[in-house]
């Protein structure tokens, strides 16, 4: 039988069992939360990676403190807590925080979050679907709680993410109640002065036939080298950015610039994109074929913010990530 198939009584049997040294049923426990905790701390981090290591300690701290676990809290709950604080010492050892967030180039650990994972379930992992939502997910948003002091994001996704009580909240960060809650006030306030304009709410919604259409068009000129044709896709304020490099390029102008080097002559080889989505946003997939190579190879991530009927914003990212999106690390067509 899975945890997913348990009914109350079983499930409490299982909490019992680890709490008391079961490493398998403990084992069982983690792994039904292992997706949720790791949104949760890739929400506190802006990193995919960092989010699966302090998953991982997450796990490593908790069944080192079974023995302090009481069962006056929910088994999950109890491990949020353990995650958040470990995604604070994380933040506090590396000194991550940032003073200005122009461009995403300014939180240099910033990484994408496949969609397929916020969309995978199996009968192992049942997470709450409120946690994984579609909500707060977007890169603006990850990048501009880089800003809040530790604490303060802590509390804003504890609060507005997560759902917790400020009782909970404060319980969780050894905070008074008032505490928590003037954190939470100044958290959101810097939010609201701080995230784009063109953002109307903290939520990304599911990709549209629109932005599916426009990715398409995107890959299509891609692949065919015209930069004339990407040109007709991009509004005039066009910007790319490719956290951790300082490089932004702003306006049409750059653009053309950019892309016609990229596939003057063929002298940098050849393109071969993929459509893919990260943080429910549209995104490609790019496999680039050097000149004198055979093979197309996991090269970049393009992510756009659709604005209207054009491309207002490219976020692009290394290929460290293209196991964790599915992908092959040399491209599968021809």
């Amino acid at each position: 039988m899975t945890i997913a198939t348990m009914d109350t009584t079983e499930l409490a049997r299982t909490v019992a069992a680890a709490t008391a040294g079961d490493e398998a049923a403990f084992g069982s426990l983690c792994e039904r939360h292992r997706r949720e905790l790791h949104v949760h701390c890739y929400r506190m981090l802006g990193s995919f990676s960092d989010a699966e290591d302090v998953v991982q300690e997450t796990f490593l701290r908790a069944w080192r403190a079974l023995d302090t676990f009481d069962g006056s809290t929910l088994f999950r709950a109890w491990l949020y807590k353990i995650a958040t604080n470990a995604s604070l010492d994380l933040i506090r050892r590396e000194r991550r925080r940032v003073r200005t967030v122009g461009t995403h180039t300014e939180v240099p650990w910033l990484e994408p979050y496949p969609d397929r994972l916020l969309d995978q379930a199996s009968p192992e992992d049942e997470p709450d679907a409120a946690v994984v939502a579609r909500e707060t997910i977007e890169l603006a948003f990850l990048a501009t709680t880089q800003l809040l002091p530790a604490r303060q994001r802590a509390v804003l996704i504890l609060r507005d993410v997560v759902g917790w009580t400020a009782a909970e909240t404060a319980a969780a960060l050894d905070l008074s109640v008032a505490a928590a809650n003037s954190a939470l006030q100044r958290a959101r306030a810097t939010l609201r002065e701080r995230l784009p304009q063109h953002r109307e709410a903290w939520t990304a919604g599911e990709t549209g036939e629109q932005e599916r259409a426009l990715l398409q068009r995107f890959i299509d000129a891609n692949d065919a080298a015209d930069p004339a044709v990407l040109a007709e896709l991009f509004s005039e304020d066009i910007r790319v950015s490719m956290p951790p490099y300082p490089h932004v390029f702003e306006g049409l102008g750059a653009m053309r610039e950019l892309f016609e080097r990229a596939f003057r002559d063929g002298t940098h080889g050849d393109w071969r994109l993929v459509p893919t989505a990260a943080n429910r946003m549209p995104a490609a997939a790019s496999y680039h074929r050097a000149p004198g190579d055979t093979e197309f190879r996991a090269f970049k991530f393009d992510v756009l913010r659709v604005q209207g009927d054009r491309i207002a914003e490219i976020t692009t990212f290394g290929p460290a990530l293209f196991p964790a999106f599915g992908l092959p690390e040399v491209y599968p067509g021809r």
